[in-house]
């Protein structure tokens, strides 16, 4: 069901396939399928890999930036493998156990995919660069962000490994992928590549790699002809094709008008002109070497086609999209540092930047930082204000997870969950009185371990235990088959009683789905109000519930465990630690010291098993 590749697939798949160093930068630059395809190809052709028949280890290493996204990768490659020749991919994350590295077996293995990290407690044991012919970096600039000393060692071992005599006629093959460009990139081209393909379909990133100069000038809305002005007296000092963007026809004529009045000379452009003409007048009127100003509305890019461009003025603020295509009017004066020297035409943005600045600046500010540019405070302000705005909005959500567990959140723009404190909702719930006005050493029940470091249990009275006096009233009570009395309309935030595997427990339903045409019965999603849980059920599981039985708030309290996170820079805990965690844990009692409370959530630290 594959209907063909992509418009950065297009470009990337034929020069993978003929073997070339890669780097890809598109927006589709975290999809593995931009390199796996060829790879796969290039892998079924033994020929290509005669010289290297007497050695053993792969010949292929995939790096990710994690264990999920080496997780997708893998299961990618097994799912495609079935199209090819076997080459047995392996998955390999390693944790700090010596013992575990040297015990991995990769005879017959082609295909390695692991992260930086773990690939280097891999090669404390084993030889993995006899036979390696292709290394590809996954989602590069995120790679060399969190671990760009680990992947420049592994590279300068591929290198090392390639220079012998016997690598003369074999494939040494690099390949970069991702979604944004990084300084660290530079090197890598320089460094570890031959002749690479770059390829870079994201406008925005591409001007970076073109290092266009990015320029934020702050002004007044109602000045912004004068400050306009200023800018063209300076560009005007040498011959250069200047493009003035503006998102209206009305402010078109305006600036038109303006410079006019001001002997300048320029073209005017929008969707009711002659853009013929405008076309011919753009070419020829540069080529006496005098400059040349166009004033074009956004709607007229594309049907204009201009790539020569030397100096780009945003008179209205963009948007990310129309940014990237403003700056793509420039394209032909991007610089490539790896091509033959040559003179170059030095390329800015200028942004106008003013009190009326709209929603985007969020989006144009962070892709100012990204290319270094030089910020003024105006716009750190603005969208600072911008960001509390943002929050204010997220004021009735649950406190986001990372920032619970790990004290940050890396994607606060995209998180859906707030940051902040909500006192109404971050009032301490289901933690008894005498340990929010002493708090101290309790004894908690983890129920439902959610990963391994947040779970969720209950707090356990050591001298009477409500709860556990509750739980036998309620098994004692649905003894009794005439208590057991389905419940027939069933309402959402209502409680009701449901038996599992022979026990009765407390829930709660939190959202009823729709009935299918099929089925006399509908699914309810429930959370079991004393362990923290959540399932989904048939309505007709559901009990009633005396009132008698649900004057006891709920017990579930969701603990988190200070001072430990995963290695690597990883931001989520690997499943198999939290399944390690879970067998060792779960119903368990542990003495723990709370030490703070929001909500229905405490921290605690240390927590000892008794």
């Amino acid at each position: 069901k594959f209907l063909g590749p992509n418009f950065t697939e297009s470009y990337c798949w034929p020069s993978v396939a003929r073997g070339c160093d890669v780097v890809a930068i598109s927006y589709q630059g975290n999809d593995p399928f931009v390199y796996i395809p060829p790879l796969l190809t290039l892998l079924q052709l033994k020929s290509c890999y005669k010289a290297l028949t007497n050695k053993s280890g792969p010949l292929a290493l995939i790096l990710c930036p994690g264990w999920k996204k080496a997780q997708l990768v893998f299961e990618l490659l097994k799912t495609y493998e079935r199209c090819s020749r076997q080459f047995h991919p392996m998955l390999i994350i390693l944790g700090q156990n010596k013992a575990a590295a040297s015990s991995v077996k990769i005879q017959g293995c082609e295909v390695i995919v692991t992260t930086p990290y773990s690939f280097l407690r891999l090669f404390e044991h084993h030889n993995l660069f006899c036979r390696l012919c292709h290394l590809v970096l996954d989602e590069v600039e995120v790679l060399f962000s969190d671990a760009a000393e680990q992947v420049f060692t592994i590279l300068d071992c591929y290198k090392k490994a390639s220079v012998s005599e016997e690598w003369e006629y074999s494939l040494h093959q690099i390949i970069g992928v991702g979604t944004r460009w990084n300084e660290h990139i530079t090197r890598l081209i320089k460094e570890f590549m031959n002749d690479p393909y770059v390829v870079i379909t994201a406008v925005e990133e591409a001007s970076i790699y073109g290092n266009v100069q990015q320029v934020v000038q702050p002004c007044v809305n109602s000045e912004r002809i004068a400050v306009l002005l200023k800018i063209l007296d300076f560009t005007h000092s040498n011959p250069q094709k200047v493009l003035v963007f503006t998102n209206s026809v009305n402010e078109a004529d305006v600036i038109h008008e303006a410079l006019k009045s001001n002997s300048i000379f320029s073209l005017k452009i929008h969707k009711e002109s002659n853009s013929k003409y405008i076309l011919e007048q753009w070419t020829k009127k540069h080529s006496s070497g005098t400059p040349i100003l166009l004033v074009s509305t956004d709607d007229c890019m594309q049907s204009l086609g201009i790539t020569d461009a030397t100096c780009v003025i945003h008179f209205s603020f963009p948007s990310p999209r129309i940014f990237g295509q403003r700056l793509r009017t420039m394209s032909d004066h991007f610089c490539n540092d790896y091509s033959v020297d040559q003179e170059r035409i030095k390329t800015r943005s200028v942004i106008l930047l003013t009190e009326n600045t709209d929603c985007h600046a969020l989006g144009i500010l962070r892709f100012l930082q990204h290319a270094e540019a030089e910020i003024p405070p105006e716009l750190h302000d603005f969208t600072a204000k911008m960001l509390e705005a943002e929050e204010e909005k997220k004021f009735s959500r649950p406190l986001c997870a990372y920032l619970k567990t790990f004290g940050i959140c890396k994607n606060r723009a995209a998180c859906p969950d707030r940051h902040q404190i909500n006192m109404q909702m971050d009032i301490p719930q289901n933690i008894p009185d005498k340990i929010l006005q002493a708090p101290g050493y309790v004894t908690i029940l983890p129920l439902h371990i959610v990963s391994a470091t947040n779970y969720f249990g209950r707090i356990v009275d050591k001298q009477k235990d409500q709860y556990t006096i509750l739980a036998e009233e309620i098994n004692e009570y649905f003894k009794n088959p005439s208590n057991k009395i389905s419940v027939k309309n069933v309402k959402a935030l209502a409680f009701y009683g449901l038996c599992e595997k022979r026990l009765f427990h407390r829930v709660q339903v939190v959202e009823i789905y729709p009935k299918e045409e099929e089925n006399l019965f509908f699914s309810v999603k429930i959370k079991y109000i004393d362990e923290g849980r959540t399932s989904q059920v048939q309505s007709c599981q559901l009990l009633h519930l005396p009132a008698r039985f649900q004057c006891l708030p709920p017990q579930a309290v969701e603990f988190i465990v200070c001072r430990v996170k995963p290695i690597d820079k990883e931001t989520e805990w690997n499943p198999e630690v939290t399944h390690y965690i879970h067998h060792k844990i779960k119903g368990k009692p542990h003495e723990a010291k709370i030490v703070h409370t929001l909500g229905n959530t405490a921290w605690v630290d240390q927590m000892v098993g008794i």
